[in-house]
């Protein structure tokens, strides 16, 4: 069975992918004056602005790997297999060629026409906008296999084609012509390169020969030769120096001087593999280089002697990663260690805060003089590594231990650097030991010291600050077999320990003297310990997940259900969660309060290290045979995820992994049906007859309803001032000796604007529910009506309840027993007394003279006494034991 909807990861971006073994292509953008590079890495194109080396666009993501990539003006060509794709604004694919049977591996823009060939020898020229076959030659394997491709500056539809047999073959496109053939030099061309003068190519052989030629004439002007293998690229530099550059197979780069035709210098280790592509930006002294290293370098000509220093580049692992964590508690960088003997670190925020703290190597200074490719010092692979922030800026702050290397090494993140101390116990410093080695490690939250466990079963301290040895845990051996994991607490106190022959002991951490020791069901193949919650990870070789409390020394947990070796484990920042991946290509989440399985998915490749921010919101995982780093969004943050435990016959779905364009999450909660798992929980009005329920309204609907008429007064505006009446031109005047005004005529208002609304009342739908209810008996209708209403219309409905507002004694012996209900069923606790009050309040006068009235309000004064006891037992209790706790505590 399926579960409906997403997980609880969605896919969001891959770190650390640069560049593949596909050449580059430089572009001009004439608007912004910039110059860009689209470099292909997997299914996608990556651009990157020269300036800075910032990416700028992602393209989407293709079926299949690319293969092949060109670019014009306007739009850049892709091809995987047999499909071509016209790629616009470096995003969108809006142009689709089908035509070729294979793998298409040569690509050029022509105008308002690509060419391509494919490795049956057949040439395809494209209309770019009407995607139709403009023409096709097919060539014979045999005498002429076409392996290079150029358009020849100022030559008007010609295009020129080099050979596996070495000759060269000039063509007209329009009129499907072979205009020239030449015979060429008896070896195969790799590539073809337009010189910046007219008329001259520069061909790179596979005997690693470079022949400049004048196709014009025929006539070979110089000719090059290079030690390494076959040319893989050519470009000019066409800033005033007459240099070209020549790409190997090894990644070494050779400056040719085409004045005095001789080499200026070399650039050894350019890349670790083969020079894929290689471009001088036009007018400038700048040298853009890639490589299958997944590497992306800008080099910069302004030293003396001509050689070439990096300016900028992006390099990730050129092997994949076998092991990451995150580094620091605000969850930007993942420290990786690779195949390759790097360690690097990726920031999740932005590509220029990466750090590489380089290769690890036995002796820096001797590995610096002899070389990268001749390098015996290297130290082989990491395998597993500890890290703390804490002193870093003082210390070394890594721990790593090397692939079959006994010798474990320090790393300084803050020096981008491998550090000093090289920790190794003291009867193996003279003499290096056979099949005996460091096989984890850890380092305490302080970061002052280092705990390392050995194959033979030895665990020992050191100091991160001066690499002394500290001590041994144990007589000679803290195990038997060889150490699968060492965990130390986030005290100091205690350090756990688990060995091949299946027992995990506990030792204190100062003392070194043995606490406990348990015994397992299976041998452990790694430990992890959440420092927090004091709970332990524990992995078996039967594929099955332990989670040990380490305070009781007891096993909490036990998952089962990988069908393969169990690669890493990580914990959820809260503790609440296990996530682990395995060789059956799935990571599960387990839910450790439940004990169950809440989230499960598989992967094309097996994960083989996990880690999970420790803000929550990335997992990161590494896979086999891939060189990324994988970013999954944890959609518990910003969406609804059921975290129910899946069913027994639950089927995990096949996730594809991230691209390097962050992915937009759809997750539109109107357009989703929602699952019956899913379904909100709504809580009844009363979860109990026997509790006293209080409403959900705010205070301001029942709070002051007995100071309404304060409140009011209050609240009554001020007269507004009165308009002067407008003087007369003439003021009248009275007629006599003395001159005398008229005064002016007061107003005689006697008539009253009071209504008497006996006579104009008319029933209100609370007083017609309220009638009703004297035979139906039933008083939610009224009660809901009246809790939709506010303060004032409240007052209003109960004022008209008596005889005077145009009510009866019915009526308000109606409200009474509603009153009664209420008290009954023991909900709406407060506004059973706010509405009371306030009845009594508006209408004690008439309730004390009249019989019947009197008869109920004593019946609800003995209900709300023996409420109150009730109440008031319980409040009591409560202050009761709070007191004691407090003085206890205290």
């Amino acid at each position: 069975m399926a579960r409906e909807g997403a997980g609880l990861f969605a896919a969001f971006r891959v770190l650390g992918r640069f560049s593949g073994h596909v050449p580059h292509v430089l572009r001009y953008h004439g608007r912004h004056r910039e110059f860009y590079v689209a470099a292909a890495v997997g299914r996608s194109v990556h651009t990157y602005n020269v300036k800075k080396l910032g990416i700028v666009a992602v393209s989407n993501t293709l079926p299949q790997d690319i293969t092949c990539l060109a670019a014009d003006r306007m739009l850049m060509f892709v091809s995987y297999d047999n499909i071509l794709h016209a790629i616009a604004r470096n995003k969108e694919v809006v142009h689709t060629y089908e035509g070729h049977k294979a793998k298409i591996h040569l690509l050029q823009p022509f105008g308002d026409h690509v060419i391509s060939v494919d490795v049956d020898n057949v040439l395809i020229v494209w209309n770019i906008q009407s995607e139709e076959e403009y023409l096709q030659i097919d060539f014979d394997k045999a005498t002429f296999a076409v392996s290079a491709l150029l358009h020849p500056s100022t030559y008007l539809n010609k295009i020129l084609l080099g050979s596996e047999q070495g000759t060269l073959q000039l063509w007209n496109i329009r009129s499907n012509k072979l205009l020239y053939s030449f015979p060429g030099w008896g070896l195969a061309v790799t590539i073809l390169e337009q010189a910046p003068a007219v008329d001259v190519v520069a061909v790179g052989l596979v005997s690693g020969h470079i022949i400049v030629h004048n196709i014009k004439f025929d006539e070979t002007l110089m000719k090059f030769q290079q030690d390494w293998g076959p040319i893989t690229a050519i470009s000019f530099r066409t800033d005033g120096h007459p240099v070209m550059a020549a790409g190997s197979p090894v990644g070494h780069i050779a400056l040719w001087d085409l004045e005095e035709k001789k080499l200026m210098c070399q650039m050894q280790d350019a890349h670790s593999t083969a020079v894929a592509g290689m471009t001088f930006v036009p007018g400038e002294p700048l040298l853009i280089t890639n490589g299958a290293d997944n590497a992306l370098r800008v080099w910069i000509f302004d030293g003396p002697g001509g050689t070439g220093r990096v300016l900028r580049s992006r390099v990730g692992h050129s092997a994949p990663p076998t092991k990451i964590r995150y580094h620091g508690q605000n969850g930007e960088q993942i420290l990786s260690a690779g195949q390759d003997g790097t360690l690097q670190s990726f920031s999740t925020v932005h590509e220029k805060f990466n750090k590489s703290l380089g290769h690890g190597s036995i002796n820096k200074k001797k590995s610096k003089k002899k070389g990268l490719k001749l390098d015996t010092m290297a130290l082989p692979p990491i395998t597993a590594f500890a890290s703390e922030v804490a002193h870093q800026s003082d210390w070394d702050g890594i721990v790593a231990c090397h692939q079959g290397y006994i010798t474990c090494t320090t790393w300084n993140y803050q020096k981008t650097s491998m550090g000093a101390h090289k920790l190794r116990p003291e009867e193996f410093s003279k003499h290096k030991p056979i099949d005996v080695y460091a096989t984890a490690v850890d380092i305490t939250s302080c970061g002052n010291f280092a705990v390392i466990g050995m194959s033979t079963g030895q665990v020992d301290v050191y100091n991160m600050q001066s690499g002394i040895h500290r001590g041994r845990y144990g007589k000679e051996t803290a195990h038997e077999g060889a150490i699968r994991g060492v965990a130390v607490d986030g005290l100091n106190q205690l350090l756990i320990t688990a060995g091949s022959e299946g027992l995990i002991k506990f030792w204190k951490f100062k003392m070194k003297d043995l606490v406990y020791s348990t015994e397992l069901s299976s041998s452990p193949s790694g430990i992890l310990l959440h420092r927090d919650s004091g709970i332990l990870g524990v992995a078996f070789d039967d594929f099955t997940v332990s989670v040990l409390d380490i305070e009781t020394r007891k096993i909490v947990r036990t998952f089962s259900g990988h069908h393969g070796q169990i690669n890493d484990m990580t914990f959820s920042p809260d503790g609440r969660w296990l996530i682990t991946s395995s060789m059956d290509c799935s990571i599960k989440t387990w839910d450790l309060p439940s004990g169950c399985l809440i989230d499960c998915f598989l992967v094309d490749s097996a994960a083989v290290s996990l880690t999970m921010s420790p803000t929550g919101d990335f997992l990161a995982s590494a896979h086999v045979d891939d060189l990324g780093i994988y970013l999954w969004s944890n959609r518990s943050l910003y969406s609804l995820v059921s975290l129910r435990p899946l069913p027994a016959d639950f089927e995990p779905s096949l996730v594809t992994l991230p691209s390097t364009c962050p992915m937009q999450d759809v997750d539109v909660s109107g357009d989703e049906e929602p699952c019956d798992e899913m379904i909100e929980y709504v809580s009844p009005e009363q979860l109990g007859e026997q509790l006293v329920t209080l409403s959900l309204l705010p205070e301001s609907r029942w709070k002051n309803l007995l100071n309404l008429d304060i409140i009011k007064k209050k609240n009554k505006p001020k007269e507004p001032p009165k308009v002067p009446k407008s003087a007369p031109f003439f003021i009248p005047t009275l007629p006599g000796l003395i001159p005398r005004y008229i005064p002016p005529e007061e107003e005689n208002d006697t008539q009253s604007k009071v209504v008497n609304l006996g006579v104009l009342v008319q029933k209100s739908d609370f007083y017609i529910h309220l009638e009703e209810a004297l035979s139906t008996n039933e008083y939610e209708a009224p009660l809901d009506l009246l809790k939709s209403l506010g303060p004032s219309n409240i007052e209003v409905e109960l004022r008209g309840l008596a005889p005077e507002g145009g009510g009866s004694m019915e009526v308000m012996l109606s409200f009474l027993r509603m009153i009664e209900m209420m008290l009954n069923k023991k909900y709406n606790f407060e506004l059973t007394q706010a509405y009371l009050a306030l009845f009594l309040k508006l209408h004690l006068k008439i309730l004390s003279s009249e019989p019947k009235l009197l008869e109920e309000l004593s019946k609800l004064s003995m209900q709300l006494e023996e409420t109150w006891i009730h109440l008031r037992a319980l409040f009591n209790q409560s202050l009761c034991v709070l007191t004691y706790t407090k003085s206890a505590l205290l």
